[in-house]
């Protein structure tokens, strides 16, 4: 079944009632489509309309035209810290070989995350290779959509790694944010 949105009003249209289990939005497509601008837009909508979101966001961090971080937001008190930096020169030893990580932020998210508890509005914005992979980086993100204390999430999922979480949720809708079409979920 497939259903297409193309704004955030849209998807939130059909929020869920708070009788049925969290509904999952696997929020994919290509690197620079605006994965984390949909999720940005998507929070604030859901704000607007009194659904409070909760969870983190990755945003890039950019000098110029080139990306050179990605800061760690929590949606919940506004609070933004600085996530990950390029590497000078690739580490082709590492799972992510062009970003060295902060580890404080990393528990700090990981801490976010714990104490989230049951929420109406999840985004969670990414779990990636360290997650999937290593059960690292944001790995208590894993257990919280796994739990399914929520009413309705959307997490960002490279596509590369989109199969595993498939596997791993298979409740879960896919949510493409292509480039130049309309937006598309697929259940």
């Amino acid at each position: 079944m497939q259903v297409l949105f193309n704004s955030p009003d849209s998807l939130l249209a059909g929020f869920p009632s708070g009788n049925e289990p969290g509904r999952l939005i696997l929020v994919t497509g290509p690197s620079g489509a605006g994965k984390t601008r949909w999720c940005q837009a998507l929070a604030g909508h859901a704000n607007a309309i009194g659904i409070r979101a909760h969870g983190l966001l990755s945003p890039a961090v950019f000098e110029g035209d080139e990306k050179v971080g990605i800061d760690l937001l929590d949606l919940g008190s506004g609070a933004q810290r600085r996530l990950a930096v390029r590497r000078e020169e690739p580490d082709n030893t590492q799972i992510t070989p062009d970003w060295r990580f902060d580890a404080e932020t990393i528990n700090w998210g990981n801490s976010i995350l714990e104490q989230l508890g049951s929420c109406q509005f999840l985004i969670l914005d990414e779990l990636g290779p360290l997650e999937f992979k290593r059960d690292a980086g944001l790995a208590n993100g894993i257990g919280l959509i796994t739990a399914r204390r929520y009413r309705l999430a959307c997490v960002v999922v490279r596509p590369s790694l989109l199969e595993a979480a498939q596997e791993r949720w298979p409740w879960g809708a896919t949510f493409f944010v292509p480039y130049d079409q309309p937006s598309e979920v697929s259940a």
